[in-house]
């Protein structure tokens, strides 16, 4: 935390000295992350004050390489898999999904129909699971700590679902190209029937404990106001956009799997602040129940791999291709390019937190440091998914 005063002694990296180059006289430059509890260790943000009042703020990024892109290009498409449960751990199963539907798309490959509902209850329950993370932290980062125990309460059951058919419990790598690794057995269907109404009536609960709580209101209502064209210039999708008013879900949008068969809604609030993306998402989650209610009920018999599933020496067709779903924090896309080789020519990753983040500059200026922490919460950033 460094105050100028004429902008005449410039200490700290780059970023810091060109914020005091332009800023204004004895305003404090405040860097705020990477590790601090609000950013979650791997987020900065440099933020020029004046007073209480942020004068500009700018996101800076590069606390975490993973390189997944680049090892895509020297790994057959199957061993690319398990990087997509780790460009964003809150939602893996998303990446997971987007990433094997570019390759199917691209090589012609149809999915079993019950893999295909497999896929839908499996991204919706990891969808629930992403929330009940995100409502659990931000309240955290809020100064709520009781919350967050409820929230990982709810979450564990989830995932002891999951870890039912993928083997693991957070960086799933359960999709295959073709369909899943393995179907779900009758233990793991019976877990979610029972996981269904428990959770739906805890959700009045989190109503009653939190959301109408008036200190929760105070720190969230006209905080953090995004405006459509905001989200559109930035290219902001997910709960943001949603939370401005804006109705597009990828999975209404341009359909995919068996979503169209599906009837759930897509909410939406017309607040544009913090509260209307925590509104959009706390119903989501009702709606994911909606969905995998559905599926269990739709889901048919039969295989969850496709018979023409590629073997270890398969080389992809040589083409280009590019698939997108809804995940958890908005649009993820994953567009993949193949000359015939064993490995893929290139692999490009859209990631929604990416987008997302990039407002923040623009949002937060004029408001106070602490609503900062409410806005940047809303946003629900996972940082890896946007730093590759």
């Amino acid at each position: 935390m460094t105050r100028y005063q004429n902008n005449e002694h410039l200490a700290g990296d780059f970023y810091t000295q060109n914020f005091a180059k332009t800023a204004g006289e004895g305003n404090l430059i405040l860097n705020l992350g990477p590790q601090h509890p609000s950013t979650h260790g791997v987020l900065r943000v440099v933020v020029e004050l004046d007073g209480e009042y942020i004068v500009r703020a700018e996101p800076i990024l590069g606390y975490l390489h993973r390189m997944h892109e680049k090892m895509a290009e020297v790994k057959t498409a199957a061993q690319f898999i398990p990087n997509m449960g780790r460009v964003d751990y809150g939602h893996a199963l998303g990446w997971n999904w987007a990433f094997v539907g570019a390759v199917e798309k691209l090589a012609g490959i149809e999915v079993p129909e019950r893999a295909e509902y497999v896929r839908v209850i499996t991204c919706e329950l990891n969808r629930i699971a992403s929330h009940l993370l995100w409502w659990g932290a931000y309240l955290l980062d809020l100064g709520a700590f009781t919350p967050i125990m409820y929230a990982f309460d709810d979450r564990e059951k989830i995932l002891d679902i999951l870890q039912i058919p993928t083997g693991s419990r957070l960086t799933y790598s359960y999709y295959r190209i073709g369909g899943v690794a393995q179907d779900l057995n009758a233990d793991c269907i019976r877990l979610i029937q029972e996981f269904i109404p428990w959770f739906r009536s805890r959700l009045p609960m989190y109503k009653d404990l939190v959301s109408d709580n008036i200190i929760l209101r105070k720190r969230i209502e006209d905080i953090g106001v995004i405006e459509p064209e905001t989200c559109r210039r930035f290219g902001a999708t997910g709960p943001v956009a949603r939370g401005s008013g804006i109705n597009y879900d990828v999975r209404r949008a341009t359909p995919y799997s068996v979503y169209p068969k599906l009837d759930f809604e897509v909410p939406t609030s017309d607040l544009k602040c913090a509260r209307g993306r925590y509104d959009v998402r706390m119903i989501e989650m009702e709606q994911s129940l909606r969905i995998i209610e559905q599926c269990l009920e739709q889901m048919p018999e039969g295989e969850v791999l496709a018979k023409g599933a590629p073997k270890p020496s398969w080389k992809v067709p040589a083409g280009e291709a590019y698939f997108a779903v809804e995940g958890a924090r908005g649009k993820i896309g994953a567009y993949v390019v193949s000359d015939g080789g064993k490995n893929l020519y290139r692999t490009k990753l859209r990631a929604p937190g990416f987008c997302n983040l990039s407002l923040f500059a623009e949002v937060s200026r004029g408001t106070i440091l602490a609503d900062a922490v409410a806005i940047l919460g809303s946003l629900d950033l996972i940082i890896p998914e946007i730093d590759r």
